[in-house]
């Protein structure tokens, strides 16, 4: 499917047979490979630049916005998920999208769906494999979190992963003391809610494009 996907592009962009760089920027190697992803971004933006008899070549803002979205096809992303991301990091159609924002606008999305598989791998800890969690346990989590990244440096999207992994086992392990601490019943939270709000608090720290 991915393959067809990117076959569509091409043809649509007239620049089919090109594109192997850009399959190659959502496979291998790993964003965290600076040198190597700024390579590949780079192949994949002039494959896919316009160029030709353009004064400006570049990517369109459409076809920019066709590629961020390819790659949640398939990652069972809900919509109102990504759907809040892609506002902040897309341009209009018409304009054309220098490279630094079309870099920005894949590493940002690439690390969007590495930070939803963490924040569902935690929700999966966090259910004991009852499919619902503890409402109170879930918003200490996701509190925890949002400090996390509230108080480190998260000039880039990768930070985000960065300040996430900061959250070790003993810091957890307080804020769900915490949670439990009212003896109270707690309502339940189901993983689709947890994710939308994982995401939001990402998307929130998103540094819009123009």
């Amino acid at each position: 499917r991915g393959w067809e996907e990117v076959e569509r592009i091409g043809r649509q962009s007239s620049v089919s047979g090109k594109l192997l760089p850009f399959v190659q920027v959502s496979s291998a190697p790993h964003y965290s490979f600076k040198p190597a992803f700024n390579n590949n971004v780079s192949m994949a933006y002039d494959a896919l630049s316009a160029g030709g008899r353009r004064k400006k070549p570049g990517v369109s803002g459409k076809l920019y916005s066709e590629v961020l979205k390819m790659f949640f096809q398939d990652k069972g992303a809900a919509e109102e998920i990504i759907a809040p991301l892609l506002r902040k990091i897309t341009c209009r159609d018409h304009e054309m999208v220098p490279f630094d924002i079309f870099r920005y606008g894949v590493l940002t999305c690439l690390v969007l769906l590495e930070f939803l598989a963490k924040a569902g791998a935690l929700y999966d800890a966090l259910d004991g494999g009852s499919d619902v969690a503890d409402q109170r346990i879930c918003l200490a989590v996701l509190g925890t979190l949002e400090e996390a990244l509230h108080t480190s440096d998260v000039s880039s999207p990768i930070r985000y992963l960065e300040a996430g992994s900061k959250l070790g086992p003993d810091y957890l392990a307080l804020a769900m003391d915490k949670a439990l601490a009212g003896r109270k019943a707690s309502a339940a939270m189901k993983k689709e809610e947890f994710l939308k709000k994982a995401s939001a608090i990402f998307v929130a720290k998103v540094k819009p494009v123009g």
